[in-house]
């Protein structure tokens, strides 16, 4: 899905100050922003929510389910994200857009259901609060999984003005609805309300921009299920991605040592939540090199290299574009490192007055270290699965990401049995570990790359 290469190519062409800081805003925007920008809510939520209610209770439960709601739905909806994604992709490379809205329909509709059946047992079995309440911590979570579907057409559109005002109305009305209906007395049950208000608000804002470029005639296909068409190695990868995202999370949730409960099912881990969620705003820059060096010049060489096989093109020039691609991720991997890395740097020098300025404890601090460093290395994983999602090995990515669920799992469990001067290391080792595997594993792919090209044929 091209549409932001394109974008961002007529950006950089500039040659201008201005021309690139345009051309990485957006690549922040549309890579990390419905993640960062959760977070960045749901904080102010918080934030400004004690000063209007006065119940930290209330605020840290509202914090607690919000962030259960975020696990559940990515983990539910990592099944069909990117099974979905390759399909409309594939549809708009036959020029058949006319399929898109009616498939969204249907992905939609199937998502919707499967968060109501995993949904209302767990309110009707593990709840004993308001039903106002339990009735809107059900419909945000259907919302969210709607919404980790349609955000997979973001990069396919160019008007990204409109994405970011769209982002930025959602957000803001969930912060003021929530802060609102707080300072009337509603509580943890406005506070959800109000979060859910602008969630589905951002929902039907960009269904309408979805539905306004790609028009259909039918309302509701499932041809993405259709066999054939179904890729149950993405399906795998998208599952087993998001699951190892938060498995060291559920982790130390579940363990009573390090976690307690909150409401209903839903359990906090005071000394792990905080530093993990701080660090993971410090991806918007690795996050913006990796989109801009992905989707501009390594599009642009990848398309290369795939039209001189399918025109009959000299093998001289094929190998030509192979070794360009491989000049492009190499280089585009060191950005990553140099940007994140120097990131990850000033958030060490500024780490203790962010913690201060937050009022949380200097004892974060190693913690949160820890954390700056694994999520910097999670951008590189981000770009090597990437890659190999161009190149079409999707069971490697497979591979490497039920290495990464495994290794979180299994590092996690020795620091957590190891004792609080580990805790994260778990979380850092298995990242690394699985970067580290999949560079091996995309070097081998790409040393073989024109051999493996024809021999596919």
């Amino acid at each position: 899905m091209a549409g932001i290469g394109f974008e961002l190519r007529r950006l950089l062409r500039r040659d201008s100050y201005l021309g690139l800081l345009e051309a990485y805003g957006y690549a922040g925007l549309i890579s990390s922003g419905p993640w960062v920008l959760s977070i960045i809510g749901v904080l102010l939520i918080g934030l400004m929510s004690l000063g209007t209610t006065g119940d930290r209770g209330e605020v840290v439960q509202f914090l607690v389910s919000v962030t259960w709601l975020m696990a559940g739905s990515l983990i539910l909806t990592g099944i069909l994200q990117l099974l979905f994604t390759r399909f409309i992709a594939d549809r708009l490379f036959e020029k058949k857009s006319d399929v898109v809205v009616p498939n969204l329909m249907g992905a939609l509709t199937l998502t919707s259901l499967a968060a109501m059946l995993i949904g209302v047992p767990v309110i009707l079995f593990g709840f004993q609060a308001t039903p106002i309440y339990e009735l809107s911590l059900l419909t945000t979570f259907v919302v969210l999984c709607d919404i980790w579907i349609v955000v997979v057409f973001l990069t396919g559109m160019k008007a990204y003005r409109v994405i970011l005002l769209v982002f930025v109305v959602g957000y803001a009305t969930s912060v003021l609805a929530a802060l609102f209906l707080a300072g009337q007395g509603a509580g943890l049950a406005g506070l959800m309300f109000g979060f859910l208000s602008g969630q589905a608000l951002l929902l039907f804002l960009i269904l309408w921009l979805v539905i306004r470029q790609y028009p259909g005639e039918r309302f509701v296909e499932y041809r993405f299920l259709r066999r054939g068409q179904v890729y149950w190695s993405l399906a795998g990868t998208g599952f087993f991605y998001n699951l190892a995202i938060w498995a060291d999370k559920f982790m130390f949730w579940f363990n009573p040592a390090t976690s307690e409960p909150v409401i209903g099912p839903f359990r906090a881990s005071v000394i792990y939540d905080i530093p993990i969620f701080l660090a993971y705003l410090s991806i918007i820059p690795g996050m913006a090199v990796f989109l801009v060096r992905i989707e501009t010049d390594f599009a642009e060489i990848y398309d290369r290299f795939y039209d001189s096989v399918r025109e009959g093109d000299t093998l001289q020039h094929i190998r030509l574009y192979k070794q360009r691609m491989v000049q492009i991720v190499r280089q585009g991997i060191y950005e990553i490192f140099k940007i994140q890395g120097m990131t990850v740097v000033i958030l060490f020098l500024l780490g203790p007055h962010i913690l201060d300025a937050l009022g949380i404890s200097r004892l974060y601090l190693t913690l949160f270290s820890i954390d700056l460093v694994a999520v910097g290395v999670q951008v590189l994983l981000l770009a090597i699965l990437n890659v190999l999602f161009y190149l079409d090995r999707l069971w490697t990515a497979f591979a490497v990401c039920l290495l990464f669920l495994a290794s979180n799992v299994f590092f996690t469990w020795l620091t957590l049995l190891a004792g609080p001067e580990f805790y994260g290391l778990g979380f850092a080792a298995a990242v690394i570990l699985a970067s580290l595997v999949g560079l091996t594993l995309l070097s081998r792919q790409l040393a073989r790359l024109e051999y493996e090209t024809f021999m596919l044929q």
